[in-house]
C-alpha cells in the first residue's frame, strides 16, 4: 500500500480510470470530473488523485485542446493520444487497445491504494481488474451500462455465439476481482445480482453539474399557435439512440409548424442523413456538437427537449444521464424510452411524456399532451444535484479503503 500513516494523518493514493475526461463532451467525463473534484477533498491535502484518460476523441468533428500530462493541486492528469476514429466499432476497439496499452504502462510507475474505473463499455472496467489485481488492492467499479447484454441486442447473429463467451469470461473476472460495484442505474439490479449476487452494490446515479443552475431564466417556450416549434435532440447519434428510426418519421407527420434540431455526431449519423434524404424531410437540422455555454444557449431557445433509446430490451434497464441535464431546464421532455427509464420519468418528471421507441405515431400523440409552457423542476434538482451525489460517491470510496486496511 501506498498509504503512509504519521502522527495520526493518512496519506492515499487513488488511481481513476476513465476513457473519457474534460474537457471531452460525454456522460463519462462529466462524471469522472465531478468525481475527482470531490476525491481532492478527502482529508484534505493528503490525497492524491492520478486520472488515466485519453486525449478529447469523443466526436471526430468537435475538437477541444488539452495537454497530455498536467497537474493540479493533488491531482495528476494523464493523457493517451488515440487513433481517429469515426465511431465504428474497429475504430474504437483500436482505440481501446491503445487506451488499455498506455494506460497499463503508466500504473506500474505508482502504487495506489485503490482504483477506481468508470465504463460503460466495460473494457475499462476490465482494466481496472487488472490493474487492482496485479499491485493487490481494492477495485471500486462505477458501471454506466450493462456491455454484454447490450452486444447480445445489437450484434449480427453470425457474430453472437463467437464474440459473447469471451466477453462473458471477461465481465465475469472483472466483477470477480471488484471490491465495490456501484451501478448508475436501478434497472442494472436485477441482471447482477443474478449473475454476481455476492457483490456489494451502491446506486450513485447521474446527476445534473452545476453549469445548469443558477441559469438566467430561460427564454418560454411559447404557447402560440402560429409559432414554429423547436423540438431539440442533443447528444449522441449511434445505434443506442436509434435516431435513425425515429427522427425522419416524427418530423415528417408533425410537418411544418415543428422544427427538430439534433446537435451531435456518432456512428449512426449518416444512417440518419439518408433517411431524412429518402424521406425527403425538410423540418430536420443537423448541427455539429458544441460545448456546454452554447448548448445551454440552444436549450434555452427550444420549445420541448427529446430523448430517444432504441427499441432493444437492453435499453429497458438503462438512465440516460442526457434525462437529467433536460430536466434542469423548464421545458417540456418528450421521451422514446421503455423500461425502467419510463418509470422514473413517470415518477419523477412533470410535464413530461413517454412514447414507445421507434414509433412515431405514438410520439406525435405524446407531443400533443405535452403543454408549452414552463415547468420549474426544483425538487428533481435538488435530488439530483450532481455535486451532493459525488460526495457521497466520494464518501464511499473512503470507506472502501478504510474497509480493506489501507487506513488503519
Amino acid at each position: 500500500m501506498y498509504n503512509i500513516f504519521i502522527s495520526g494523518i493518512y496519506r492515499l493514493k487513488i488511481l481513476v480510470l476513465s476513457f473519457y475526461y474534460e474537457p471531452d463532451l460525454s456522460a463519462g467525463s462529466f462524471r469522472s470530473t465531478a468525481l475527482v473534484k470531490q476525491l481532492q477533498k478527502i482529508n484534505a491535502a493528503n490525497c492524491e488523485v492520478d486520472v488515466i484518460t485519453t486525449l478529447p476523441n469523443r466526436y471526430s468533428s468537435f475538437s477541444a485542446k488539452a495537454k497530455k500530462f498536467e497537474s493540479s493541486g493533488k491531482v495528476n492528469i494523464h493523457r493517451v493520444a488515440l487513433p481517429s476514429h469515426k465511431s465504428g466499432m474497429l475504430d474504437q476497439m483500436l482505440a481501446y487497445y491503445r487506451y488499455y496499452h498506455r494506460a497499463l504502462k503508466m500504473a506500474e510507475k505508482s502504487q495506489y491504494d485503490l482504483v477506481f474505473a468508470t465504463s460503460s463499455r466495460l473494457f475499462t472496467a476490465f482494466l481496472g481488474a487488472r490493474i487492482a489485481n496485479k499491485i493487490n488492492v481494492p477495485l471500486y467499479l462505477d458501471i454506466r451500462d450493462i456491455f454484454v447484454d447490450t452486444l447480445q441486442d445489437v450484434l449480427s447473429p453470425k457474430l453472437t455465439p463467437i464474440v459473447l463467451p469471451i466477453l462473458k469470461k471477461v465481465e465475469k473476472y472483472t466483477f470477480e476481482n471488484a471490491a465495490k460495484v456501484n451501478l448508475v442505474s436501478y434497472g442494472f439490479k436485477d441482471y447482477f445480482q443474478r449473475f454476481y449476487p455476492d457483490l456489494q452494490y451502491s446506486y450513485f446515479t447521474n446527476g445534473i453539474d452545476e453549469e445548469f443552475f443558477n441559469l438566467d431564466k430561460p427564454i418560454s417556450a411559447s404557447s402560440s399557435t402560429d409559432k414554429v416549434k423547436t423540438i431539440l435532440y442533443a447528444g449522441n447519434i449511434g445505434e443506442g439512440q436509434g435516431l435513425h428510426r425515429i427522427i425522419p418519421q416524427l418530423a415528417l407527420l408533425l410537418g411544418p409548424n415543428y422544427q427538430v434540431c439534433v446537435i451531435g455526431d456518432g456512428g449512426r449519423k449518416q444512417q440518419l442523413i439518408d433517411a431524412l434524404q429518402q424521406l425527403s424531410v425538410t423540418n430536420v437540422k443537423l448541427l455539429e456538437p458544441v460545448n456546454r455555454s452554447e448548448l445551454i444557449l440552444h436549450y434555452q431557445e427550444s420549445d420541448m427537449l427529446f430523448l430517444h433509446l432504441n427499441n432493444y430490451d437492453a435499453f429497458k434497464k438503462v438512465l440516460p444521464s442526457k434525462l437529467f441535464e433536460y430536466a434542469a431546464f423548464d421545458k417540456p421532455i418528450l421521451a422514446g424510452v421503455a423500461g425502467y427509464c419510463a418509470e422514473f420519468i413517470s415518477s419523477h418528471l412533470d410535464n413530461a411524456k413517454v412514447f414507445e421507441p421507434c414509433n412515431a405515431k405514438a410520439a406525435v400523440q405524446a407531443v400533443s399532451e405535452l403543454t408549452f409552457t414552463d415547468t420549474p423542476r426544483t425538487t428533481f434538482l435538488n435530488n439530483y444535484r450532481r455535486l451532493n451525489i459525488m460526495k457521497k460517491m466520494a464518501n464511499s470510496i473512503e470507506h472502501e479503503i478504510k474497509l480493506h486496511g489501507a487506513m488503519t
